[in-house]
């Protein structure tokens, strides 16, 4: 079935939707929150709460991609979780993918930097580079895989992989402050 359809019926409160979104992205979203997550029984809690959160907002909420917007909602639940459940103890699996962006991306203390702003800058940004570039980026910083595994998949070294992405994070803090989202 195709996401119109799907959303089709979220829109007629019919209970097939959340059957037919299982079935079409049940596998990218455990795998969504798999990247974030260690244990199953989190990543399809996170799964379940996912769905529900789209069945309360479809409608009004009328995304453009029902992959994008779903996947959204997984990676922040899982993202959410693992905060509750690593409150004293970091997952380092993940902490340490948003610990190197933490020296390119604005303080949120600022509030003259929305996140809204921030997000369309860095897709900006993110078009500017070359394909391998931007997968890294998205695969390391979005989806939260290990540099190796993203090495592999893309058939780079690991050295390789990781030298892009510190230059990557480098073009990205000084475009950040071009546009003026980002101060010292």
């Amino acid at each position: 079935m195709d996401d119109e359809s799907i959303m089709e019926l979220f829109r007629k409160r019919d209970e097939k939707a959340i059957a037919e979104l299982k079935e079409k992205y049940g596998k990218v979203c455990l795998s969504t929150a798999g990247s974030i997550l260690s244990m199953r029984e989190d990543m399809e809690e996170c799964v379940n709460s996912a769905y529900y959160e789209v069945w309360k907002n479809i409608p009004p909420a009328a995304p453009d991609s029902l992959k994008a917007y779903l996947c959204r909602i997984v990676r922040n639940l899982a993202i959410d979780k693992l905060r509750y459940i690593s409150a004293e103890k970091r997952n380092a699996r993940y902490a340490v993918s948003l610990d190197e962006l933490q020296e390119c991306i604005p303080d949120r203390s600022s509030e003259d930097m929305s996140a809204e702003k921030l997000a369309a800058a860095i897709s900006r940004f993110l078009r500017t580079q070359d394909e391998k570039c931007r997968k890294l980026f998205v695969r390391r910083y979005w989806y939260g895989e290990s540099v190796a595994d993203i090495a592999k998949f893309l058939g780079i070294n690991e050295k390789t992989a990781a030298t892009c992405l510190f230059r990557t994070r480098k073009r990205l803090k000084a475009f950040l402050q071009k546009e003026g989202c980002y101060h010292e």
